[in-house]
């Protein structure tokens, strides 16, 4: 029992560094919205879900009594995440912003209020681990399965962009790390969702080296003018002055969707249209 125990500090600590490094990988994607002013383009589903994993461990740890490197670790996720989250509501535009108080109330207040008062009052003792390690399980297995549409957006694109091998390796490591861990303590509610965190760790880093130098797919055609059609708006905007101004609108909102200005990328797409269709006319 001994041999065990000292089994499981050693992957339980080795598990609280590898999920502190995991804990900080969205860093550059803050670093990007905090430059761009603009948490446009991302979403706060995944820092909302991981504050309510953390949360659930905590509580199951406290419970169990003997799993007290998860209380470690989760503790320091949920300011983490608690502080992402904080950034994202402050650049977000006003709908998202929304969006996201709703998720984060109905999941991390209301949701974990009435599942903690639920198993408090309706479960004592055994029953009460018991059905908090199933809502563990349960919950972080759907966790752990989350990655499916990441890995088809790589198929389907063939691009790694928002798969970097980095995050896939050490939470890969992190499943290994975290399966011994509950190996050892011979609790099977820790160590069995971390089996499949494991595998689709594995198949993501494999989806990393195929498409990896893959030429990269655009999921938005974009529209293609003619030469001929060129030429003929570059004859109007003498014929018809109105037409340069737009022109010049247009070469505006390139200019704009160069330099990636996110507010303007979708009054850009609405230009371009609207000089087609006075083209047609």
């Amino acid at each position: 029992m001994a041999i065990h125990q000292s089994w499981a500090f050693a992957f339980g600590l080795l598990g609280n560094i590898i999920s502190f490094m995991v804990y900080l990988a969205p860093l550059p994607t803050f670093y990007q919205i905090y430059k761009k002013k603009s948490s446009e383009g991302f979403q706060s589903v995944p820092y909302v879900v991981a504050l309510f994993s953390s949360k659930l461990w905590i509580y199951y740890a406290m419970v169990k009594k003997d799993a007290n490197l998860l209380i470690t670790i989760n503790s320091v996720g949920c300011l983490i995440e608690s502080i992402y989250i904080v950034l994202f509501i402050f650049y977000a535009t006003k709908k998202t912003r929304i969006q996201t108080v709703k998720l984060l109330l109905l999941l991390n207040f209301f949701g974990f209020g009435l599942m903690a008062l639920l198993t408090h009052f309706l479960a004592k003792g055994a029953k009460r681990i018991l059905v908090l390690g199933w809502i563990c399980l349960v919950f972080n297995l759907g966790v752990f399965a989350a990655p499916l549409c990441i890995m088809r957006q790589v198929m389907r694109t063939k691009s790694v962009e928002y798969m970097p091998f980095p995050l896939s390796f050490f939470l890969t490591l992190g499943a290994v790390a975290w399966f011994f861990y509950g190996l050892f303590l011979k609790d099977y509610y820790i160590a069995l969702p971390n089996t499949v965190g494991f595998i689709f760790g594995i198949a993501q880093m494999a989806l990393y080296l195929i498409y990896k130098d893959a030429k990269k797919v655009s999921e938005e055609p974009k529209l293609h003018v003619p030469e001929h059609i060129v030429d003929l708006v570059k004859l109007s905007t003498i014929v018809c002055p109105e037409m340069n101004t737009v022109v010049q609108l247009s070469k505006a909102s390139d200019i704009n969707e160069a330099i990636g200005d996110p507010a303007e990328k979708e009054k850009a797409q609405e230009t371009k249209e609207d000089m087609y269709e006075t083209i047609k006319a």
